[in-house]
């Protein structure tokens, strides 16, 4: 028998599990987007009350996670055979984007209205389906302990959307440091496995000139002119191209806000411009920072009589791309072809949580979940259909990774 042959056997009890469990999930997922749960605006505790009561109505015991000011960032669930096996977590965010203009919708944002074949509403692609069919799986899996080996890990971030990540690192700097082997995010798009991503280094640069009258008989150095200078410069700059096969993404480098001066009659002393530079292997964090401190010098030295740059750096996560025969990455492919889902890996150019694992030593994949429409913009829904074979994907993927031989 060909181990093809055997995939397709090994699927078969996952899909026909994940057929059963359709109506299910779809239901949990209505109720989910059904409670506004928008980062930094909307409360968390009703939809972390809605998931908690799901989880423990299905014996599966859950606990919150504090942020560093006391609030709750995530809830988690641990289904575990036994001491010993390695320890996977699925990942998916509960909270959403913003709503944007809720009148451009055809259908109310927080309606979870079903039509067509589609389920409408915000947070329904990001990722609320996504938590829905992890917890379906962690029921699945809580009746056949004893079948597989390890434990498996749901977190469900609150966290998220505001770009804090404060449920991922509650858990990942806390109780589970260096007891992770794998995590899959359960990010939509049926597509693709993302087992890789540019990182990112972000930076402020604060340029500095010198106040004085705009309409001064001397004219004296206005940071304005010389940060559009900087810009100039830093944009000039060449950037390695994709490295191959294995990271076919250039480096890249934007300047996406500047803030400097008020009314007309002053010369401002003080611009500040952000930088957003996304990383490969072949510039790396490090590397990317010494780039724009040269840029700056070289430009402070064409300013004279001005104080220096300061580059202030506000994120740095690398970049990331798990290797061909890397476990988690053949598992959820395979267990992806044996659901009858074509799908390729893909190094993603935005970054994503998977690099700020990669950070941590963890390997991750960061998406492959059911087919949408208008993530983070208006009318965000997604296809019912893709929801069967994404579930019995990952629980394929799961039982293959705590396989005990």
């Amino acid at each position: 028998m060909t181990g093809r042959r055997k995939n397709v056997i090994d699927a078969a009890g996952p899909l026909q599990a994940a057929r059963d469990d359709h109506a299910a999930v779809v239901k949990l997922t209505r109720e989910l987007v059904r409670i506004p749960s928008r980062g930094g605006i909307d409360p968390y505790d009703p939809v972390l009350d809605c998931m908690a009561s799901w989880l423990t109505g299905h014996d599966l015991p859950c606990r919150r996670l504090a942020g560093p000011g006391g609030t709750t960032v995530a809830l988690t669930c641990e289904i575990t055979e036994s001491g010993r096996g390695p320890r996977y977590v699925l990942d998916a965010c509960l909270d959403t984007a913003p709503f944007g203009d809720d009148n451009a919708w055809a259908y109310p944002p927080a309606s979870g209205e079903i039509t067509g074949g589609w389920l409408h509403g915000r947070g329904s692609s990001d990722s609320k389906a996504g938590a829905a069919i992890f917890a379906h799986i962690a029921a699945r899996l809580q009746q056949t302990v004893g079948q597989w080996a390890g434990s498996v890990v749901l977190l469900f971030d609150v966290d998220e959307h505001t770009g804090a990540f404060g449920g991922a690192k509650a858990y990942f700097e806390g109780d589970a440091r260096g007891r992770v082997d794998g995590v899959m995010i359960g990010y939509p798009g049926l597509d693709h496995v993302v087992t890789g991503g540019r990182g990112v280094l972000r930076a402020r640069m604060h340029v500095h000139g010198v106040a004085g009258h705009s309409g001064a008989s001397k004219t004296a150095p206005s940071a304005i002119a010389k940060a559009a200078a900087l810009i100039s410069r830093l944009h000039d700059i060449p950037l390695p191209g994709p490295s191959g096969p294995e990271f076919p993404l250039p480096a890249k480098l934007t300047v996406t806000a500047i803030n400097g001066g008020e009314g007309y009659s002053n010369v401002s002393d003080l611009c500040t411009f952000n930088v957003d530079v996304r990383l490969i292997p072949a510039l790396g964090d490090q590397a990317a920072l010494e780039l724009l401190r040269s840029a700056a010098a070289l430009v402070d030295a064409a300013w004279p009589g001005t104080q220096p740059t300061h580059v202030e750096v506000t994120t740095r996560w690398p970049a990331f791309a798990l290797a061909e025969e890397a476990r988690l990455r053949t598992a959820l492919l395979t267990a992806a072809e044996a659901a009858g889902v074509a799908v390729t890996a893909k190094v993603a150019g935005p970054s994503n949580i998977g690099n700020y694992l990669a950070g941590l030593g963890i390997p991750a994949t960061a998406g492959f979940g059911v087919d949408y429409r208008g993530l983070h913009g208006t009318d965000e829904r997604i296809a019912l259909e893709s929801i069967p074979p994404v579930q019995a994907t990952y629980h394929q993927a799961l039982l293959t990774l705590l396989n005990p031989s």
